[in-house]
C-alpha cells in the first residue's frame, strides 16, 4: 500500500507542476518548444490530442535522455554508446564526440548471441552477399522469388515439425497483415490483455469482432468461449463463423509463458482455432529450442497457426507463419504481406539458416545446444540471485525476459541513469507502457553473457537497489552459490 500510494503521489505531483507549466507557457512566461497550431489555426480541430500532448510536454520531457540512446556498435553482451547531452531539459540533444564503450547490454533480444561479427561464423552470409547482393527490390510474386528463401521456408517448417512455411521480411507485419487474411467480419477474436501491438493491430484491421481475456486466465477464457458457443453473433445469434485465440509463447513486458496446454484442451473443447505468436519463445525455451510446444511436450499439430519471428534468437529480421500446408498455400495469395511487401534482404535470409542449423546441429557441432543451454543456466542464475537479493520480479523461471519492479516514476529515472553511469544498458518502462503502478526494468538474458558479466551486473543491481530502496520482496530465498546444470559439464568434457 505504501509503494502504491507513493507511485500515484509522484505522479500526482509532477502532474501538477505540469499544468503549472502549461500556465506559465500560456501567459509567455516559459517558452514551448514542441510543435503546435499557429495563431490561424487555433479554431481548427486541434492536431494533438490533449492529454497525449500533455504527457510528452510534461513527463516524458523530463526524462527523455532514458530512450533513444544511439548505439554505434554490434549489439553484442557489451556495445558502445554515443555519449549525448542537453542544454535545454530534454528538448534537444547534442552530441559530445565521446563514446561510452564496452557497456554490459542487458537490453537486447539477443537471446542466443547469434548477432555477432565473428568472421568465421558469418562466412557463408559473405558469400550470399556477394552472389545475391543485398536487397532483392521485388516482391516474392514477382521476380524476387529466390532458390534461399524457399530454402529457408523448409528449413523452418523442418525445424518447427510442421507441414511448410512462409517467411516475412518484417516481424511486426508477419502479424499485423496475415491476422486480416485468416479472419474476418462475423469472426471472433479472443485475445490476451498484454498480447503485442502487432497482434492487436493486426485483429483490429482484420474486421472481426474482438473479446479480451485476462492474462493467462483460463476461467475467463473459458468463460467467453462458453458464452460465444452458447449466445453466436450479436443481435443475429448466427454463429460465429470462426473463433481465434490468440496468445504469445512468452510474453515481452512480463517474462510469463503461455499455459499452452490449457489452452489447447478449451481450444478443441469449444472447436476453436488457436494463433500462437513465439517472438520471444522459439530458440530461447525448450529442450532444443523448439519453443513453449517443446517446452511443454505438446504436439505442434494442435496449434493451428504458429507464428514466430527472426529478430530474437536468430540476431536477424522478419517472421514466418508455420502449419498445415493449406495454411501457408492460402496465405500465398491472400497475405497482403506476401503480395506485396519486398522479397527478404539474401544476407538476412542467410543469417537465419546459418543460425537454425547451428540449432539444429546441422552445421555438424554441438555449438548451437550449448548455447540454448547456457541461456537457460544464465536465465535460472540471474533470476535466483535477484530473489535472494529481494527484488520483485515477473515471469516465469524459463523465461529469459527478467523485469524487475521498480514502481515510483522518480526511481525509474534514477535506476536508468544510475546504471547507464555504471556501464550498464538497460531498458526501463513505464507508464502508459505498462499499469500505472507496475514501472519497471526490463533484463534480457542471452547465451553470450558470461558469468562475470551477470555478477557484475548484479553487484550493481544489489549496490543500487539499497541506495534507491528497490528490494520491496518481503519473501526469503535460499542462496544457492552453484546453478550450473550436469547437462553442461557433460557437453563441456
Amino acid at each position: 500500500m505504501y509503494v502504491a500510494v507513493m507511485t500515484y503521489l509522484g505522479f500526482g505531483i509532477v502532474t501538477l507542476f505540469g499544468y503549472l507549466r502549461d500556465f506559465l507557457r500560456a501567459v509567455g512566461l516559459e517558452k514551448c518548444h514542441l510543435a503546435q497550431e499557429r495563431e490561424e489555426q487555433k479554431e481548427f480541430v486541434p492536431l494533438y490530442q490533449d492529454f497525449e500532448n500533455f504527457y510528452t510536454r510534461n513527463l516524458y520531457m523530463r526524462v527523455r535522455d532514458n530512450w533513444n540512446r544511439p548505439v554505434c556498435s554490434l549489439p553484442g553482451p557489451v556495445f558502445d554508446l554515443m555519449e549525448r547531452v542537453s542544454d535545454d531539459y530534454n528538448w534537444t540533444f547534442r552530441l559530445t564526440g565521446r563514446t561510452i564503450h564496452n557497456a554490459i547490454n542487458m537490453g537486447s533480444y539477443n537471446y542466443l548471441g547469434f548477432a555477432e561479427n565473428n568472421a568465421d561464423f558469418l562466412k557463408t552470409v559473405a558469400d550470399k552477399t556477394r552472389q545475391y547482393g543485398v536487397g532483392v527490390c521485388s516482391t516474392r510474386q514477382e521476380i524476387g522469388n529466390l532458390k534461399i528463401h524457399e530454402d529457408l521456408e523448409k528449413l523452418v517448417a523442418s525445424f518447427i515439425g510442421v507441414e511448410s512455411s512462409m517467411t516475412f521480411g518484417m516481424g511486426f507485419a508477419t502479424n499485423s497483415m496475415n491476422i486480416p487474411a485468416l479472419v474476418g467480419k462475423g469472426c471472433l477474436i479472443l485475445s490476451d490483455e498484454l498480447n503485442h501491438t502487432s497482434l492487436i493491430l493486426g485483429a483490429r484491421l482484420s474486421g472481426a469482432t474482438i473479446r479480451v481475456f485476462k492474462h493467462n486466465n483460463m476461467h475467463s477464457l473459458e468463460k467467453m468461449l462458453r458464452e460465444a458457443v452458447c449466445s453466436g453473433q450479436p443481435r443475429t445469434h448466427r454463429p460465429w463463423r470462426k473463433i481465434l485465440i490468440m496468445v504469445e509463447g512468452i510474453y515481452s513486458m512480463e517474462g510469463s509463458v503461455v499455459r499452452l496446454p490449457e489452452i489447447i484442451a478449451l481450444k478443441k473443447k469449444y472447436k476453436a482455432y488457436l494463433y500462437l505468436d513465439e517472438a520471444h519463445s522459439i530458440g530461447a525455451v525448450g529442450p532444443s529450442g523448439r519453443g513453449v510446444t517443446e517446452l511443454f511436450g505438446v504436439n505442434q499439430a494442435d496449434v493451428d497457426v504458429m507464428m514466430g519471428t527472426f529478430t530474437k534468437s536468430f540476431g536477424a529480421a522478419g517472421g514466418y507463419i508455420a502449419g498445415k500446408k493449406e495454411l501457408v498455400d492460402y496465405l500465398r495469395s491472400h497475405s497482403h504481406s506476401a503480395v506485396y511487401s519486398s522479397a527478404m534482404s539474401p544476407p538476412v535470409t542467410e543469417q537465419i539458416i546459418r543460425a537454425m542449423k547451428c540449432i539444429m546441429g546441422k552445421d555438424g557441432s554441438t555449438e548451437g545446444i550449448k548455447r540454448i543451454r547456457q541461456l537457460a543456466e544464465n536465465t535460472r542464475y540471474f533470476r535466483a540471485r535477484l530473489k535472494e537479493m529481494g527484488f520483485i520480479i515477473y515471469g516465469n523461471d524459463d523465461s529469459p525476459v527478467v523485469p524487475i519492479l521498480l514502481y515510483m516514476p522518480g526511481k525509474v529515472v534514477a535506476f536508468a541513469r544510475e546504471m547507464l553511469e555504471r556501464k550498464i544498458g538497460v531498458v526501463v518502462v513505464g507508464f502508459p507502457a505498462t499499469p500505472i503502478t507496475e514501472a519497471r526494468a526490463r533484463f534480457c538474458l542471452s547465451a553470450a553473457h558470461t558469468r562475470a558479466m551477470l555478477d557484475q551486473v548484479l553487484h550493481h543491481l544489489n549496490e543500487l537497489g539499497d541506495a534507491l530502496c528497490l528490494k520491496f520482496s518481503r519473501r526469503k530465498y535460499s542462496s544457492r552459490h552453484d546453478l550450473r546444470v550436469e547437462t553442461d559439464l557433460e557437453l563441456d568434457s
